[in-house]
């Protein structure tokens, strides 16, 4: 079984957003056996539990190539490190050395043992988890806030908050290049076919091709700020092979950031249909969430309630959601 997508539900089955191009919006005849399935499934796996990860708010969750750890990094400049058994997460370690808030972690994407960190303090830090050390820190330009690894893992990218994109080679942790842009870069990524995306502040996909940086393609993919779905409360689906919006999810007050909701929920949804399949209540808004590689199990973390840090509500903890209600 496929692990469902962390989408928003549509406003209106079968009905795109604006300016979507989806070319097969036709009205379902009904829910799918699959999506019958999933719901039917999160009628008894449908429990949230909260780990204690660090003292401040979590900026960002990823769980490892092998599909047994966790990452999380905080404001508190730290990483912790949680180990999945069966249905429960055991804190494995934290990991010090950042300067000021780690803002984005990501792991190797065939080696479950290395992650690497972006930090405000103009560091990135690749660790290991066997050794529990820092193997790497590499010096940076500027206030690091996003960051990505190649599929092939010989390279890392990063971004800081001046616009400046530095690809830095995975062995010898030394810059092989640099690329200043003259919009807002909020989130980077590879794809399998080593194109490299990243989105901006006019509400658009950029794709170079790698490691030549030529421009490939610009989409026109919402009419506001792009942060890393978008910030105009909607999801479009994209097609990466033909490069065409195949669904717009819509129903949402706030903007959407790192595939995780302002709203006080989380919808799921079925991709190819939009489907509602069902929707994870929040006491606050959500601020970065990661599927699960394999298993319908859903890693997030909430801002502070109301925007202010209140250690005993919300900021520090990890959540884990698709656990047995009799668990």
């Amino acid at each position: 079984m496929g692990v469902p997508a962390a989408a928003m539900e549509p406003s209106v089955l079968g009905q795109s957003g604006p300016g979507s191009l989806a070319p097969w919006c036709s009205v379902s005849s009904g829910p799918s056996r699959y999506v019958l399935g999933m719901q039917d499934l999160f009628q008894g796996y449908s429990k949230t539990l909260e780990f204690l990860a660090h003292s401040a708010k979590v900026h960002s969750v990823a769980w490892s190539c092998n599909r047994r750890r966790l990452a999380s990094g905080s404001f508190d400049n730290t990483v912790s490190v949680f180990v999945l058994e069966k249905d429960w997460m055991v804190k494995e370690n934290n990991y010090q050395g950042h300067g000021d808030s780690v803002d984005q972690l990501c792991w190797h994407p065939s080696n479950p043992d290395l992650f690497v960190t972006a930090s405000g303090d103009k560091t990135i830090r690749i660790w290991d988890v066997r050794t529990t050390k820092c193997i790497a820190t590499v010096n940076t330009k500027g206030e690091n806030i996003n960051i990505c690894w190649s599929p092939d893992g010989q390279t890392i990218a990063v971004g800081n908050k001046d616009d400046v994109v530095t690809f830095i080679e995975a062995k010898t942790h030394r810059s092989k290049a640099e690329e200043q842009f003259k919009f807002e870069v909020n989130e980077i990524s590879w794809n399998n076919d080593n194109m490299f995306f990243l989105t901006n502040g006019n509400g658009c996909i950029n794709i170079f091709s790698y490691s030549e940086l030529k421009p490939v393609q610009s989409i026109n993919a919402h009419p506001c700020n792009c942060i890393c779905i978008n910030a105009d409360a909607l999801v479009s689906l994209w097609d990466v092979d033909e490069l065409v919006c195949v669904w717009c999810f819509s129903r949402l007050d706030w903007p959407v950031r790192m595939l995780s909701f302002k709203d006080h929920f989380i919808g799921i949804a079925e991709v190819e249909t939009g489907d509602k399949l069902w929707e994870v209540q929040c006491e606050s808004l959500t601020f970065t969430v990661a599927w699960h590689p394999k298993r319908p199990l859903l890693a997030f973390a909430c801002d502070d309630i109301d925007g202010k840090y209140d250690s005993s509500q919300e900021a520090g903890t990890v959540k884990l959601f698709g656990l047995p209600n009799d668990s």
